[in-house]
């Protein structure tokens, strides 16, 4: 299975970027995973809507520029569906079963995701009602997939 990170941003603090080597470490076991690092649009500190939209749109061009044709596209959306880890491993294994073997997973910028990129999903996933920073949902995201892989292979994992 291919999986692709494609998020806004790229993790400066050497903890993130620790965490992300260890979980590529962990995952390349079990899939081929690619991280796509994305430009951050320039917006000012208080931005109008009209600089709020077009940050958003220029970010979510340059998203869909990276999406294949045939990739099947997961967008974290504070309000798309959330699962359990378990339901997420049976959706990953059940991809995988259908022979949806390239799938991709895109975090937006600080202030979201388009209409476009949101139009492209395939599957809108929520992790929390909560806001977390988007370094942290790379980890967190990364972590939950891994896991994923553990769950479908019966292997143990700490709870």
């Amino acid at each position: 299975m291919n999986i692709r990170i494609i998020c806004i941003g790229k993790l400066k603090e050497s903890y993130w970027v620790n965490a992300v080597c260890e979980y590529s470490k962990r995952l390349s076991k079990y899939c081929t995973l690619t991280i796509n690092e994305l430009k951050e649009e320039k917006s000012p500190d208080n931005p109008s809507n009209a600089e709020k939209s077009a940050v958003i749109e220029a970010e979510g061009k340059s998203i869909l520029k990276h999406i294949k044709k045939d990739t099947y596209v997961i967008a974290l959306e504070i309000l798309g569906k959330q699962l359990s880890s378990e339901a997420l491993a049976e959706k990953l294994n059940k991809l995988g079963i259908e022979g949806k073997s390239d799938i991709a997973f895109i975090i937006g910028g600080s202030l979201g995701l388009s209409d476009e990129v949101l139009s492209r999903a395939d599957f809108r996933l929520s992790f929390s009602k909560m806001t977390f920073p988007h370094q942290m949902m790379r980890i967190i995201l990364l972590e939950q997939i891994y896991r994923s892989f553990k769950i479908n292979k019966n292997e143990t994992y700490h709870k």
